[in-house]
């Protein structure tokens, strides 16, 4: 199992109003300090973590942070319509879209999702494979 992401930001309070745009909609809590941003899924007490972790930090050898060719980090949603609002308010919150929510040929009747683009360039899926949801009924 992963334990935690990091991706790297050269610019923290445009990652954050990135990423507070829908993590606390998908249960993440939020931490900042001075190493950047961290996000992580609440824990009851006496219960293991539930992982990843998600972070965004300045980069460790002052160098720009650079996205990942090939690289994507994808999040998953109860319902289609929380992707469709999640990806919108990320949009307005200095996201780039990559594709809007909808059903994708190439994957399973059930797999909604929506890509996008943070502030630094890293491709981010918002994704619903509810199959209490519609499904694109192939």
């Amino acid at each position: 199992m992963i334990a935690y992401v990091t991706v790297g930001a050269d610019d923290i309070a445009r990652a954050k109003r990135f990423y507070g745009s829908f993590l606390p909609a998908l249960g993440y809590g939020f931490k900042e300090g001075a190493e950047g941003l961290s996000y992580a899924l609440p824990v009851p007490e006496g219960e293991r973590p539930l992982l990843p972790d998600f972070y965004v930090k300045p980069t460790y050898n002052g160098q720009p942070a650079t996205a990942g060719n090939g690289t994507m980090f994808a999040f998953e949603a109860d319902t289609h319509a929380q992707v469709r609002a999640l990806h919108a308010a990320a949009l307005a919150a200095g996201g780039i879209d990559e594709g809007q929510p909808g059903f994708r040929a190439s994957y399973g009747s059930n797999f909604y999702v929506g890509y996008l683009r943070d502030p630094q360039g890293n491709k981010i899926a918002l994704l619903c494979n509810n199959p209490d949801e519609p499904s694109r009924g192939d």
